[in-house]
């Protein structure tokens, strides 16, 4: 079965990748393949298009010549550059992305953008999921991410242990699931504070970002991006929760290769860029 992809950025640049594997019945572990189109460009004058496929493996049952990740996405390996800016498959005319260095290993990186749609090499990338202590999908960012990625979200959801009874994820814990039909390999769930009730909403905020971060880091995830949790109908302020992110991003500075906050809003990544050359600088 040949599994190709090719990329093409208004004519100029084509890469195209081509390997041969057996038929997927023998292969039960290679997920999904997942294949996203653009639309039409400004003025419908040019078109921009991807196809770009994310096969999902697991390191412990693929065979041996499949298990490294140069082998299964050598098109990412040699092309990140290209692909993290483009991680929606739709990128736009002018993408706003600002980098800067957490340390010698680590970038973090704050970008305009839909977060339901990034992602960097479908295999050791999630994404963060404001949720509530329930888990099973609601507004804004939540309900966004659980349509995105499909009814296997919530019913991997639900087999989320409570702790007690209607409360799967307490606030400021963190839980992981697969991100099925998401382009990113994996979703992690937290629950950030609501402003008003919490006691202690910077603790509750700070705790929401460190534990995710902690299990990325048990869970081999090497790229994280985060929305600005709390920030929505929490009623977090701005600059204190831009703050409290970046600060908390930092102290993981040596265990991610990318750390991406991924913001919707003009006004929250504004804010996020003003904090960012603040605390980390350029």
């Amino acid at each position: 079965m040949g599994i190709w992809a090719a990329v093409t950025t208004r004519g100029r640049c084509q890469l195209f990748l081509r390997f041969l594997a057996t038929p997927a019945a023998s292969y039960p572990t290679l997920r999904k393949a997942r294949y996203f189109t653009s639309l039409s460009r400004s003025h419908n004058r040019r078109t921009f298009r991807s196809l770009t496929p994310l096969i999902h493996t697991w390191r412990t049952n693929i065979p041996g010549h499949f298990q490294s990740s140069a082998v299964v996405f050598p098109i990412v390996q040699k092309s990140r550059a290209c692909f993290s800016n483009m991680s929606s498959g739709d990128r736009r005319e002018s993408l706003s992305l600002v980098e800067f260095n957490l340390s010698s290993s680590s970038i973090l990186k704050i970008q305009k953008e839909d977060i339901t749609r990034w992602f960097v090499d479908g295999f050791s990338d999630a994404i963060v999921n404001p949720a509530n202590v329930r888990m099973l999908g609601g507004g804004g960012a939540d309900g966004a991410i659980h349509r995105a990625a499909g009814p296997q979200l919530k019913e991997a959801c639900y087999k989320v242990p409570e702790v007690q009874p209607g409360v799967r994820c307490p606030t400021g814990e963190a839980r992981i699931t697969l991100g099925f039909m998401l382009p990113a390999s994996h979703v992690i769930h937290t629950v950030g504070p609501i402003y008003d009730l919490d006691n202690n909403p910077e603790a509750s905020l700070k705790n929401a970002y460190r534990n995710s971060l902690r299990v990325a880091k048990d869970n081999n995830i090497q790229y994280i991006a985060f929305p600005a949790i709390s920030c929505g109908v929490y009623r977090y302020p701005l600059e204190e929760a831009a703050a409290i992110a970046i600060s908390t991003v930092k102290e993981f500075g040596g265990d991610f290769k990318e750390v991406h906050f991924v913001l919707f809003s003009d006004n929250i990544y504004d804010v996020w860029v003003k904090k960012a050359n603040e605390i980390v600088g350029q």
